[in-house]
């Protein structure tokens, strides 16, 4: 039977996007390579209070004794840790059907498909301006602070989450340039297919310690396309059951004693800056997200007091955060 009542539509609204509700964080998480690790690997957190606080452990105790029989040992009251503080941010997209298109798609089907076509325009905006958000430098007003920011080219300068780079080390990611590095004694220029193993295998070993170290290697398409003109056709095969699973270009690394998935972060409409690699450490990357805000519907069925129209938000409230930076690196080519 066909809906007559704008009543009736606008609840039939309503009920549309509280279905589709419950998939946005995956909609989101699965947009890019970076985000689908995150997510299968726990990296969507929840926080609670004004701020999300991260606590570091930035220093050793200095106890540590060699001794013999009853020779002193060495406890001296030592400040161990600091809480890095990061402010959530907010974003939203809007979905707004005016009186007049409910009017004149009266008939189900009508209706219907004019629900699906404003739904999936707003679900493609949140997929596409948040992945713009996690690659960049926080600059934007009210913007989540992202890799650029979490992962700069200049790493000795300013503060992340309210502790200075310039004077912690320890609190720095690393970077290299491709056009100024010396790899196994031999001076490298550019990143091409020749070089592209050789620099992989130094950052990685660089930035590896025990079992830590990167295990996501993001690439644009120009560093993408030189690692896989560098390996033999059986190289090439991904695992099935991998990033490739999930619709990615991916391939793997082999090196430093380690298995590493190797993906095409850039492409059309992608937000990668060119002629970079992020050489991740997964487990240190996460989002943190207000538990009532969680890439969610919001604000009901509501119409605007001066507007003959139904609006309702999907959004969230958060921030991206990388915990300890040391085993995260950037390799850039400064004169590609």
């Amino acid at each position: 039977m066909a809906m007559t009542t704008t009543e009736k539509l606008t609840e039939a609204f309503s009920l549309a996007l509280e279905f589709r509700s419950p998939g946005y964080q995956d909609l989101v998480s699965n947009a890019n390579a970076i985000l689908y690790v995150m997510k299968q690997r726990g990296g969507f957190k929840t926080y609670s209070g004004p701020t999300i606080r991260v606590r570091q452990l930035y220093n050793e105790t200095g106890s540590y004794t060699r001794y013999n029989g009853a020779q002193y040992l060495s406890p001296a009251p030592t400040e161990l840790f600091n809480d890095a503080e990061f402010t959530p941010k907010m974003g939203a997209v809007s979905i707004m059907l005016t009186g007049q298109e409910i009017l004149q798609n009266a008939g189900s089907g009508q209706i219907e498909d004019v629900f699906e076509m404003h739904m999936e325009a707003a679900e493609q905006e949140l997929q596409d301006r948040f992945t713009e958000d996690v690659h960049s430098a926080g600059t934007s007003d009210n913007q989540i602070g992202g890799l650029q920011l979490a992962i700069p080219t200049t790493t000795s300068t300013g503060s992340y989450g309210g502790i200075s780079r310039v004077s912690n080390t320890q609190w720095r990611t690393t970077t290299y340039n491709a056009n100024s590095i010396t790899v196994a004694g031999t001076a490298i220029t550019a990143v091409t297919s020749t070089t592209v193993r050789p620099l992989f295998n130094h950052i990685v070993f660089a930035r590896s310690r025990g079992s830590r170290g990167p295990d996501l290697i993001c690439c644009s398409t120009q560093h993408y396309q030189a690692y896989d003109a560098a390996l033999s056709a059986i190289q090439r095969i991904n695992d099935e059951n991998g990033l490739g699973k999930g619709g990615f270009s991916a391939m793997k690394y082999y090196g430093a004693g380690k298995s590493i998935d190797v993906v095409l972060e850039g492409g059309v409409g992608s937000a990668m800056p060119d002629d970079v690699t992020y050489f991740m450490s997964m487990k240190d990357l996460q989002f943190f997200y207000n538990a009532q805000r969680n890439f969610e519907r919001f604000g009901g069925k509501q119409m605007p007091l001066n507007q003959d129209a139904i609006v309702s938000h999907i959004g969230f409230m958060g921030e991206l955060v990388l915990k300890l930076p040391v085993h995260t690196a950037k390799l850039y080519d400064s004169s590609p």
